[in-house]
């Protein structure tokens, strides 16, 4: 048999058996997307968490924050010193009066409140601090600790603790679902596969008695679990591309200022991935099945 006869022997009996077992081809298509859905929604939820921790934490300031008692040489002191400290990008200073402008201004429409306090400034005087890099931060953070003059140091670490938290727990649990929903998808591929070997199994006992290899009977059923992947792959690429196109819109129009990692590469990286699994997956489920009837 020619190499062109045999591909032509293999899909045809390949499809033939998905068409003859259709119901379970449906149930396995089905299975499968959803597993793969799945993975790729928690994947990208894990990617943004991560891009927007990332993104609060580039932009975060140091607040370095003064005693009321801090005398100019002890201030000039301190100018110096952050200044010559490795990885301070940028370095600004805030006297009460500016700490307390600022503060009025980010209170927008309630500045009213602070009109309780009368001629009281409450706010001390800070330096802002910038890094250069994530890096830098704790590093700088450890070194203003405890000088002359400095009461408090503060960055918002619990906020980016927080997310890192979620974003961790986040791949947690998308490993967790990748496992499950692998495992059922590989299932109910097998359990086509299986139905369809097992509706031939005299017909593959006569193959294996006039010589046929192993090789040559197993290829159209590999062939058929890997069609099933690929189409199950098909229809979660998408799926997720549709989703994610539609919510990364929604969240530009309504949430403008919340970094989301953009459509592209990404979807175009995780189709690929996706073109892959989906059949590596219907090729082991394939060879699970058919294992057990090749033994004459």
């Amino acid at each position: 048999m020619s190499t062109a006869s045999s591909v032509e022997y293999f899909l045809r009996e390949a499809f033939r058996s998905l068409w003859r077992n259709a119901f379970m081809t449906i149930a396995s298509v089905a299975t499968m997307a959803l597993s793969l859905i799945m993975l790729g929604m928690f994947i990208l939820m894990g990617l943004n968490l991560n891009h927007m921790a990332d993104q609060v934490e580039s932009t975060v300031e140091i607040s370095v924050y003064l005693k009321d008692d801090i005398t100019a040489e002890e201030l000039a002191d301190l100018e110096t010193q952050f200044k010559g400290l490795n990885g301070v990008e940028e370095l600004t200073y805030f006297d009460k009066e500016k700490a307390l402008e600022r503060f009025r201004e980010r209170l927008g429409d309630q500045k009213e409140l602070l009109d309780a306090l009368g001629d009281t400034n409450p706010l001390p005087a800070s330096f802002q601090i910038r890094a250069e890099t994530t890096a830098h931060v704790e590093l700088i953070v450890q070194a203003t600790a405890g000088l002359a003059g400095v009461d408090d140091t503060q960055f918002g670490q619990e906020i980016i603790e927080q997310i890192f938290s979620v974003a961790r727990w986040m791949r947690i649990l998308s490993l967790v679902l990748v496992l499950f929903f692998g495992l059922a998808a590989l299932f109910i591929v097998a359990n086509t596969i299986r139905v369809a070997v097992f509706s031939r199994r005299r017909e593959i006992s006569i193959m294996k008695y006039v010589g046929a290899t192993d090789g040559f009977i197993r290829l159209p059923f590999v062939l058929e679990g890997i069609i099933l992947g690929f189409l199950g792959a098909l229809v979660a690429t998408l799926v997720i591309d549709v989703a994610y196109s539609f919510i990364s819109t929604q969240l530009a129009q309504t949430l403008a200022f919340l970094p989301i990692v953009p459509k592209y590469p990404l979807l175009l990286w995780l189709s690929i991935g996706m073109a892959f699994l989906g059949p590596a997956i219907g090729a082991l489920g394939s060879m699970i099945s058919i294992k057990r009837f090749l033994k004459v």
